[in-house]
Order: structure tokens, then sequence, then C-alpha cells
């Protein structure tokens, strides 16, 4: 089993021979984060502070970003500059959209048209949790991921269609945390394992859309090639609100990219226990769900998944505690696999970075937003016993 102390910083050789690329927004050069870097044999994503790092000499690659128009880089400079979709909403031509009609001719031909055989992903993986504002978990690592059909189907057992293997933990520092949101609460689920895959997060959307007394729009704002780009809103029946955006390529229906928020933090506060038996009051927040997607030797498949859930509340023994988490799943590498799976392989009901590694030298740079180095340098706390 992979041994860790609170702070883990592993330091790697071919630091200072990558380069760093800056992504800003073309209208007021601020930086633009997650904007997806494919290069000839890899993917990146920029971090919270518009920076990723690129291999010496990186060129004809493209840029792109939710909400800005692509670009295609003959040759490596620094800052890139991205333009916006529109200048101004009201400039914009919209055209209705049936959000329901598209969501449903995608689920039903999902294995058709995203790629619906084993598959061997490099990816990286980077989780963080934070209370009241301040990171108290930060973990970044390498690891192998195995998915016999990129599709998930709840009937079947998880472990037969995702597989995981840590290689790398390039980062980890966790510290403890008085909130009761770190007490005895099991993570593992059907929906925690779904939540990987887009056609999970399809079948929920619908399901809102489709719920008796839901109204929903959408509107298709710009048009890029083959490839709209269409911002929705669902009221559900059940009384969650939802908004979000997409890119939709036209000729290959297929979806590129979702996003997707789930708008909770008006719902009234709920009374809820703690793994020890205290009660304590609870207010559900909001969850923001993200897949993008790529085409890879003529086949579409996935480039990045994330999760986040902010604005979490509770009330506990007269304190209040607000949660943010994150999760990010970056497919760095694709290759077409057997259905032989990995081993050793992630036991999914522990903590990733709980299980055993399988060493294996990726030559990857990761650079730390300035929060993010700020938190690893900072000095950890002593919990001794004194």
């Amino acid at each position: 089993m992979l041994k860790h102390s609170y702070l883990l910083f592993l330091f790697f050789l071919n630091f200072f021979s990558a380069q760093k690329l800056l992504v800003v927004d073309a209208e007021n050069n601020k930086p633009i984060s997650n904007a997806r870097v494919l290069l000839q044999h890899q993917i990146v994503y920029t971090n919270e502070d518009g920076y990723v790092a690129v291999e010496p000499g990186s060129a004809n690659f493209e840029i792109s970003a939710s909400g800005f128009q692509k670009v295609k880089i003959r040759e490596f400079h620094s800052p890139v500059q991205l333009k916006r979709v529109y200048k101004n909403i009201d400039e914009v031509k919209m055209v209705k959209v049936d959000l329901e009609k598209l969501l449903q001719d995608v689920h039903n031909n999902y294995k058709r048209r995203y790629y619906n055989e084993p598959s061997l992903y490099d990816v990286l993986y980077k989780e963080k949790r934070s209370d009241n504002n301040q990171l108290h978990l930060l973990v970044i690592a390498e690891a192998k991921l195995w998915n016999r059909t990129n599709f998930y189907d709840r009937n079947k057992s998880f472990d037969k269609n995702l597989q995981m293997q840590l290689n790398n933990v390039k980062y980890f520092k966790n510290l403890k945390s008085d909130s009761i949101f770190t007490q005895k609460i099991k993570r593992f689920s059907d929906e925690y394992m779904g939540n990987y895959f887009f056609n999970f997060e399809l079948s929920r959307t619908l399901a809102h859309v489709k719920n008796k007394g839901s109204e929903s729009s959408a509107w298709m704002f710009f048009k890029e090639g083959d490839e709209q780009f269409i911002t929705f809103k669902i009221k559900s029946g059940l009384g969650i609100d939802l908004a979000g955006e997409m890119k939709y390529h036209a000729t290959d229906k297929v979806i590129t990219y979702f996003e997707i928020h789930y708008l909770q933090d008006q719902y009234p506060m709920v009374k809820r226990r703690t793994g020890e038996g205290e009660e304590f009051d609870y207010q559900m927040g909001n969850a923001i769900l993200v897949f993008d997607f790529y085409k890879n030797g003529g086949v579409y498949v996935p480039a990045m998944s994330s999760l986040e859930g902010n604005k979490y509340v509770a009330y506990y023994k007269g304190v209040k505690h607000e949660r943010k988490i994150s999760r990010e799943l970056i497919y760095t590498t694709f290759k077409r696999s057997d259905t032989k799976g990995l081993n050793p392989k992630v036991d999914f009901t522990k903590d990733i970075w709980d299980n055993v590694s399988v060493s294996e030298n990726k030559n990857n740079t990761v650079l730390l937003s300035v929060e993010e180095q700020a938190f690893i340098s900072r000095p950890s706390p002593d919990f001794r016993p004194k």
C-alpha cells in the first residue's frame, strides 16, 4: 500500500524543460481556466490561473475553451488569446432548439456515436476539498483507466466496466478538518461511479426534462463550422433548477462538450445526523458536472470529466461549515484495448491515493495554481499528542 504522511511532494526532473503556456481572454487579458490544449499525442488543460505545461517545441496544436472560439497554433507562443463566441448577447441571433429531442436522439444512439469498445487511457486525477474556503485536501495523481464500453450500465458490475490503476502521486496534502463532512460518510455509491460517465448524466438530465410539470428551453447562440453552441435551462417538476451549455456537432450528431449546473442552494434546511448519531442542520448546495470529448482516429472519446460541489452548508454545535469539493479526470492519452482490464486495480471503496501504486515514469509536468502552491508550501500543523 502507498505510504504517505500529511504531505507528499514529489519533484520530477522534466519540470524545467517544459514550456509554460498562458491562455487569456482576448477582450480583457484575464486568464482562462480549463482551456483544452490538444497536442499531437496528448491532451492537457490550463490550471485556475490559465497556465499549462507543454513539451518544448510543441507546434501545430489546438486550443479551445467553453465560451470561446477555438484556435490553431502553428508555432509555440505565449500568451495565447481566445476570442469570445459572441461579443454582446444583444447582437446574437438566437435559434430555438428542441432540447428533449436533441438529448433523446443522442441518448438513443450513444453506443453508435461514441467509441464503444475497450479503451485504455493515461489519466490525470485531481481532487480538492475545502471547508469554510480553506483548502484541507489536494491530491494530483497519474493513473491508467481502462473502460470496457465507455458506457455506464447500472445493471452490470462496475468493476467489469471501469478499472483504474494508480501510478504516481505527484502532490498530496491532507490536513485534519473539524468539519462534520469528514466524519464517516460513505462515498461509494451507484451515483459516485455513474458520475464518471456522460451517458449517466445524459439519462439524469433527460429525466428532469421529461418529468411531469417540468419546463425547459434551449437556444443556439453561436455556430463554428459544424459545431453549435447551445445554452439551456430546465425547471424540473421535482423542484430543482438546472442550467447549462453544450457544444453539438450537427453532422456527427454528437455532444462534444456538456456542462450542467444543479442549482440547489435555495433549498430549506433539513435535519441530518453525523456518523456518531449527533443531529445537525444541513442545506443542499450546488453541483456542476462537465464532460468534454474530442475525435481521435475517427471516433469520439473523452478528454475530461469533472464534478464540483459548492455551498453545501451545515450548522453543527453553533459553527457554520461550508464545504466545496471538486474531482477532475483528464484523459491525457487514448488507445484501443482488450477485455483483460488492469492488474492491480484501484478499490473504489477507498480513496484513490490509499490504493496500491504501480510506479511508471510518464515525464509529465503539472503546474499548480497560486492557491494550490501556497497550500502545498504551507507547513502542516502538528496533530501528534503533546
